[in-house]
Parts: structure tokens; C-alpha cells; sequence
């Protein structure tokens, strides 16, 4: 008998979302204008404590738009974490613009504030500033605020947050999401909540909110007719879309609680286990949503078990399971620009997974994750 699939992430309706989609069709408001936007926007802003939020198709989309927002051109060089999703990177060469790739540090396996400094001091020896740093939020780990705030300002660099993974995580008492010069969210299917598709950019003006929102609407001046003077984009998020926001904004704190949960499941899970390894804040001033749980297996110890043969048993329990991501420096498309570090991100790469960690999981789903982990390491 084939058993359900148990998936890493998969999104998680709260009940409220059909009625805002039905909203947009029973007024007709069905393209990128209308309620449920404005609406879906004052939520975040509320839930986030500051900032100002447009809400826009993709997370991608966000962070090709901040960085036009903080002045990128074709040319300039942008300081991006290695150990990330493509998305992070990707904008870089829409712009036509250089990524100079760092290494991760092992408390919150985020951007390493040694090797961003290192890398400062040298790109501007070699007569380029970088123009700004992406600091990505990994796994809903917040990354060394302060630290990187530090330098940042040291060399008057502006900072692009990329907490598409992070929304629900907070680094002393104050939200991700808004620790960027410009930050960035994302609600693809599988984050903390979904829009289905869709993203956020978030500014600390509304004057620059305004700005986001007029070059994602294709940079439409005011005129009776299509009056463009610099290049637009087509971004905005759909008013059917930001439906599906407003209604798991409803759940999003029973979200972030059970992936908190499963985090804590796996922490149980694993801690009679010599070898492995459950990712965790570094301390209390860290506060994660833990959209993903992961471990790091040291094959030396667990009698050569690795993250890739527990890929496999899971897998063939129709367990869904993933590789850490893979480091931007490593791969084929990047692996020519510049990279400043040692090794850290590629080692996490080589011994990490990601297991299931849905929101949605019920015990049930549990059970048999546990049995398989229990049964691979005490046969």
C-alpha cells in the first residue's frame, strides 16, 4: 500500500482565505488593485511593528525591486550570503550588476561578519565600494543583526534583508522584516504563510513604499494616456492573491507555533542520538519561526549515516526531505565571481537536511517520521 506523501513544507489554509477570494470576484476587483491588497498590506505593516509594506508577486520580485530602491545599477557590486536560495543572487544579474559572494558562521549559519568585513576592505583596495549587502534570514534564524549593522554602517553600505524565509522570527524582540535599509518577505507555497505566489518589499518611508509600488505598475506616469519615463515592471501582487494573504494572516501565530513545535519534536527526537545535530538559535535575544527544521549529521559518529542515506530511507517512506541550499559560490552559474570566507557553508551544505516540518503535520505524521528515524539509527 502506498502511503501518503508526507511533504517538507506544504501550505497550510487557515479557513478565512475563500471568502476574501470571493470578495475579489463579487466586486470584480480581480487584477492588482482592490481591497484585499491594501488591506493584506496594513496586516503585515500591523504584525511587523514598523516599516511600510507593497505587496508584490514573488519574494524574487521584492529583492530585484529593493535593490533598484537603494540605487544598484549594471556595474556595481552587491555583497550577497552564499549559503542561500538562487532567488537572493538572481537580481543581482537582472541589474547587470557583480555578486561577491561570504561565507556563512556557524552560530546562525548566516552571513559571517569577519569574511563581510574581509570582503569590504578588499573590493574597495581594489577600487569598487560595494553598492549594498543582502543579508539573508536562513531557515527563520535571524542573522547577527548588530554585527552586521556595525559594518555596515562602518563603510556606509546599505543592507537588503531577505527574510523570505522568516517571517514570524524576531532578534530581540523585534520583528524580521525590518532590519534592512529595504527588506524583503516572501509567501511562495511553501513558507510560514502563502499567498499562493507572491512577496513583499518593505521600506522605512512611504514615500519609497509609493516608489516600489509605481515601478511595479510598470512605471505608469499620471496622464490620460501611457506615459512612461523610466523602465517598470510588471510586480504587484493580484488583489485575488492577497486574499488568500489576509486570510492566513488570521493563522500566521498558530503557524509559527507549530513549526516551533516540530522543531521541538526533532530536538526530542534526536537527542539520544550521538552524531546528530538539530539547528537552533544561539540564544534567547533570537527568536525563530524554525520554517524549517534541519540537522547536521556527523557520519563519523553515527557508524556512516549520512544526511544523504537518511534522504534516501525517508524518501522511500514517501518522506519528503531536502539538502541544506546548496552554496551560491558552488554553483555553475556563480562559482566565477568572487567569494570571501573558508569553508563553513560548504560544510554545512555537505552534513545538513531539512526534514518535514509543516505546519500542518499531524501526529500521526509524526509517528511515522519518528519510526523510520528510530528504526534507521537503533535497527
Amino acid at each position: 500500500m502506498i502511503k501518503n506523501k508526507i511533504w517538507l513544507s506544504p501550505p497550510h489554509m487557515g479557513g478565512s482565505e475563500q471568502k476574501y477570494i470571493q470578495e475579489a470576484f463579487d466586486t470584480n476587483w480581480i487584477a492588482p488593485v482592490g481591497a484585499n491588497i491594501d488591506i493584506f498590506e496594513a496586516n503585515l505593516e500591523n504584525y511587523l511593528g514598523s516599516g511600510q509594506v507593497a505587496a508584490l508577486s514573488s519574494g524574487t520580485a521584492a529583492i530585484h525591486m529593493g535593490l533598484i530602491l537603494l540605487g544598484v545599477q549594471a556595474g556595481d557590486e552587491v555583497i550577497c550570503q552564499s549559503m542561500t536560495f538562487s532567488a537572493s543572487a538572481n537580481p543581482i544579474l537582472y541589474l547587470g550588476a557583480t555578486p561577491v559572494f561570504i561565507d556563512s558562521e556557524i552560530d546562525t549559519w548566516n552571513l559571517c561578519p569577519i569574511a563581510l568585513e574581509e570582503a569590504i576592505i578588499d573590493r574597495i583596495a581594489k577600487g569598487v565600494s560595494p553598492k549594498a549587502i543582502i543579508a539573508v534570514t536562513l531557515y527563520g534564524v535571524p542573522y547577527k543583526v548588530e554585527e552586521i549593522r556595525t559594518i555596515a554602517s562602518k563603510y556606509n553600505i546599505p543592507i537588503l534583508e531577505d527574510s523570505a524565509e522568516a517571517l514570524g522570527s524576531s532578534y530581540k524582540g523585534k520583528r524580521c522584516g525590518t532590519f534592512g535599509d529595504v527588506s524583503t518577505l516572501s509567501f511562495n507555497g511553501s513558507k510560514i504563510i502563502t499567498t499562493s505566489g507572491g512577496g513583499a518589499i518593505v521600506t522605512k518611508t512611504k514615500e519609497l513604499k509609493e516608489k516600489a509600488i509605481f515601478l511595479a505598475t510598470q512605471a505608469k506616469e499620471k496622464a490620460p494616456h501611457y506615459q512612461h519615463c523610466e523602465v517598470g515592471y510588471n510586480y504587484r501582487m493580484s488583489n485575488v492573491l492577497a486574499g488568500i494573504g489576509r486570510g492566513q494572516m488570521e493563522v500566521i501565530d498558530q503557524h509559527v507555533k507549530s513549526r516551533r513545535e516540530m522543531h521541538e519534536f526533532y530536538v526530542d527526537l534526536f537527542q539520544n542520538i550521538p552524531g546528530v545535530s538539530v539547528f537552533s538559535v544561539p540564544n534567547t535575544d533570537y527568536f525563530a519561526n524554525y520554517w524549517l527544521s534541519t540537522i547536521l549529521v556527523d557520519d563519523t559518529i553515527t557508524n556512516g549515516i549520512t544526511n544523504e542515506k537518511i534522504r534516501i530511507i525517508l524518501g522511500e517512506e514517501n518522506i519528503e526531505s531536502r539538502p541544506l541550499w546548496k552554496p551560491m559560490h558552488l554553483q555553475p552559474i556563480y562559482c566565477s565571481y568572487p567569494y570571501y570566507g573558508s569553508a563553513i557553508a560548504e560544510s554545512l551544505f555537505n552534513k545538513g537536511l531539512c526534514l518535514p516540518s509543516g505546519s500542518s503535520l499531524s501526529e500521526e505524521d509524526r509517528f511515522r517520521i519518528k519510526s523510520v528515524l528510530v528504526n534507521l539509527f537503533n535497527p
